[in-house]
């Protein structure tokens, strides 16, 4: 039998000041409200009211996967080092990982993710194509060593997540499978109330072809991505693929032309001086700008268990490049700017100057941004101090080893599909679907005998739910300055009671009795209901119900004599009159 359950009991401390580490409203809200308590840098406890919430998150995820024919395990969180030698990602994850070593010399990790133990898995049980398709999920703490750990429960390292991966015998089934997702994860979210978008992704370290994220707009995320004006496209800014210019004949382009440009290392300098040349030929708007010129930046990238390289990503001059989006696209090679070292090592590469002329026979990786079209003539270094080059054209002059979006998306580009305007906007990652294919099976060599004895190779989907993050994202767009706004299908309580009136000492006052009464009557008529029998002021009580976020609030006062209560509605703010007598039923409806 469903108990009542008293504030006077309940395991709870609420606090008026924000905490001091506290960035965002989510953890502000959280800590204040007596939901979690920090144990360490992205650590966190969760107390009587918190653990309702995650549990309730995780049960709605439950349901909407046992709906596509999901089937819950649980793996361990404690993980041999020798199934993620196999997949080539005990080095890959590089320093991101919890690593120990037992009293016998062998090596674990804390997992911060399942896909060797899923896949070892079923190929110890399923052997036949019969067998298959087949869905796996499990609901688990995840770790992940965060070098900047930040945001509460948005960049934690430890943290709540469903993963599920789906089997199939082929790329059809596979397609199946990850629509179910889909639609599976639409259903998730619009229950837990959450607004959320379906962004374009990239796979990054895990593999695979199409990528997915579901992503909560919010002004706190960590995540920036855009969306189009005028249709339905939503990228992140690591996989968004903006409009280029149209491509160009080289053949209509002037000759190459070297310049005297001294005391030019900046796109800014080497623009003045482009127009005060009066022989040189000015672009047909009149006067050059950064968008004519090429900027070559000098990174360097690092392959898991490899040393660093040289990558030159040119892209034009009034653009800045984008590092995390490289890096997305890169995943799991490891991308950083060049610095002096670097230089010292390759002092062909006249800082300023750098140009992509003699890149390749320099033996200098050099990609662009597709902005960059063929065809096109720029303003770049002449790869000698204080030279530039005018009317260089790609084709012609360089050809890059490859395309790479690498320029920094702003407000105002075009989308790629209609043409319409991008807008840049920051969410929160609450889910990701990824078709993984093959990447896998093949390391760990899954197949299902075919119905000739031939054997087929499984192909696989890995998709994610962040649970606990789930809890930050409702608690950013929901919350207000009072406090958190649950939604009914999550909330720790359906209904707080909040009696106030004054009683003759050691009595109980007549809204304390009224209150417990009702109390009995909503459990029996099915409601979850937190009632506050303590002995606080009417303006503490008040404070307290709206920071703890119930969705109904109801408030046993004065109104009393007349037989009525006050029913507040947390998310809007509407009041309204009741009779006590007809409350159970009104809130029942």
């Amino acid at each position: 039998m469903v108990a009542v359950t008293r504030m006077s009991q309940l395991f709870l401390r609420t606090l008026r000041d924000d905490p001091a580490d506290a960035e965002v409203p989510s953890h502000r809200l959280l800590v204040r409200a007596g939901y979690i308590r920090r144990a360490a840098p992205g650590i966190y406890t969760w107390l009587p009211l918190g653990k309702r919430v995650v549990d309730n998150v995780a049960q709605v995820v439950r349901e909407e996967m046992d709906a596509i024919g999901g089937q819950e395990v649980l793996f361990p969180a404690l993980l041999p080092r020798d199934y993620y030698e196999k997949s080539g990602r005990w080095t890959e994850y590089g320093d991101g990982v919890f690593r120990l070593v037992d009293r016998k010399g062998a090596e674990y990790m804390l997992g911060p993710t399942h896909e060797e133990l899923f896949t070892t898995l079923v190929k110890g049980e399923y052997a036949s194509y019969r067998d298959f398709p087949v869905t796996l999920y499990q609901i688990q703490t995840k770790y992940r060593d965060e070098a900047r750990p930040r945001a509460g429960l948005l960049r934690g390292r430890e943290f709540v997540m469903k993963d599920s991966y789906s089997f199939d015998l082929d790329d059809d089934g596979l397609q199946t499978s990850y629509d179910a997702h889909r639609v599976a994860y639409q259903r998730i979210f619009e229950r837990l109330g959450l607004d959320y978008r379906i962004a374009f992704a990239v796979s990054g370290a895990m593999g695979g072809s199409a990528s997915e994220e579901f992503l909560a707009p919010a002004a706190n995320g960590e995540d920036t991505f855009v969306q189009c004006t005028n249709c339905d496209y939503t990228a992140n800014t690591e996989a968004v693929v903006i409009a280029t210019p149209p491509k160009q004949d080289p053949s209509t382009q002037p000759e190459q032309q070297v310049l005297d440009t001294p005391d030019t290392p900046t796109i800014e300098t080497l623009v003045a001086r482009l127009n005060s040349i009066e022989s040189l030929a000015k672009p047909d708007g009149g006067a050059f700008t950064g968008a004519h010129t090429l900027k070559n930046v000098v990174l360097k990238t690092r392959q898991p268990g490899h040393d660093w390289e040289l990558l030159v990503v040119g892209v034009p001059g009034d653009r800045e490049v984008d590092l995390k989006r490289i890096a997305g696209q890169l995943e799991p090679t490891e991308v950083a700017q060049a610095d002096a070292t670097d230089f010292a090592k390759h002092p062909e590469l006249v800082r300023g100057y750098i140009g992509p002329q003699r890149l390749a026979e320099l033996d200098v990786r050099y990609v662009v941004d597709p902005v960059v079209v063929p065809g096109s003539a720029w303003v770049t270094g002449a790869n000698e101090e204080g030279k530039h080059a005018a009317f260089v054209v790609r084709g012609r002059d360089f050809e890059p080893a490859g395309e790479l979006g690498a320029v920094e998306i702003r407000d105002g580009d075009r989308c790629a599909r209609c043409g319409g305007t991008l807008e840049i906007a920051r969410g929160i990652e609450i889910g990701h679907i990824f078709q993984l294919g093959r990447k896998y099976a093949d390391a760990f060599e899954l197949d299902a005998q075919g119905p000739d004895g031939e054997p087929i190779r499984i192909t696989m989907g890995s998709y994610g739910v962040g649970v606990s993050r789930a809890v930050a994202a409702i608690a950013e767009q929901s919350g207000d300055d009072a406090g958190l706004c649950w939604p009914r299908s999550i909330a720790p309580y359906d209904v707080h009671l909040v009696p106030v009136g004054k009683a003759k000492p050691g009595e109980e006052s007549d809204q304390l009795r009224a209150s417990e009464q009702l109390a009995r009557e909503l459990v029996d008529a099915g409601h979850r209901v937190l009632l506050d029998d303590r002995n606080a002021s009417a303006g503490e009580k008040f404070a307290d119900a709206d920071l703890l976020g119930m969705p109904t609030i109801v408030v046993i006062g004065k109104g009393l004599v007349d037989g009525n209560v006050e029913v507040k509605d947390r998310r809007t703010g509407e009041r309204r009159t009741v009779p006590l007598a007809d409350l159970v039923a009104d809130l029942s409806r």
